[in-house]
């Protein structure tokens, strides 16, 4: 089984989903050039932002796939912004539907966070308790929507430019509340396992809540069980 992981972000993403990958399917080894991947591996690169991920980012993977015919995925990471999960899925595999045929035996997985990953980061509840005492702006944003108790997806913007700056500032200041620190080149804490177990233990407890963090979980669970199953094969 091997992967070829392209995500959005430039920051964020390259250094989150390598741990979370790490936890979910820790037989699943980076490698860090593509033409390195033999079993159980997985490549990760990012595609610049969006729409430069389908443009660049695509055809590069697609040319980077045909040269190394290894590949069992193609995953492409990107956020929502301001359009619906459907919408920007839907988009995406127009785009992508030519190029499908020259992929062979490369299954294409759309992964989508929506609005973006800050988004599925404020679903830890361990780390933000509304009920304690907070500052300005935080207390703000929680009389606005509180996190803790409602699904961060389905958050407005605020009185911002867009969900995505919104629901970063949001997840900040709950860092900074903490008296730690949150950043797109340093996530800190929101890389770790016990920050990536709350967000596990969220979905399980209230399985209405961060839909599109699920389909992340489950295609993992779905790779972890296929190397599972050809180990024992072998």
């Amino acid at each position: 089984m091997n992967i070829y992981f392209l995500v959005e972000g430039n920051s964020t993403e390259k250094k989150i989903y390598p741990k979370w990958l790490e936890y979910l399917i820790p037989n699943l080894v980076r490698v860090k050039y593509y033409d390195q991947v033999e079993n159980n591996n997985y490549y990760l690169i990012s595609g610049e932002g969006y729409p430069r991920i389908l443009y660049d980012g695509l055809e590069n993977a697609v040319d980077k796939i045909l040269e190394i015919p290894k590949y069992d995925y193609l995953v492409i990471c990107v956020d929502a912004d301001e359009e619906s999960v459907e919408e920007r899925t839907q988009y995406i595999y127009k785009f992508i539907q030519p190029k499908e045929i020259n992929l062979g035996k490369t299954k294409v997985e759309i992964i989508v966070q929506n609005r973006c990953i800050e988004t599925w980061l404020l679903g830890n509840k361990r780390i933000f308790d509304s009920r304690q005492p907070l500052g300005q702006p935080l207390s703000n944003y929680v009389s606005y929507y509180d996190v803790s108790q409602n699904n961060p997806e389905e958050m407005g913007k605020y009185e911002m430019r867009n969900h995505a700056d919104f629901h970063y500032e949001y997840l900040r200041e709950v860092f900074r509340s903490k008296n730690t620190t949150y950043s797109k080149k340093f996530p800190n804490d929101a890389k770790e396992k016990y920050y990536f177990e709350e967000l596990q233990k969220r979905v399980r407890d209230k399985p209405q809540d961060l839909k599109t963090f699920q389909s992340f979980l489950e295609f993992c669970e779905k790779v972890r069980n296929s190397t599972i199953q050809r180990a024992e094969e072998e």
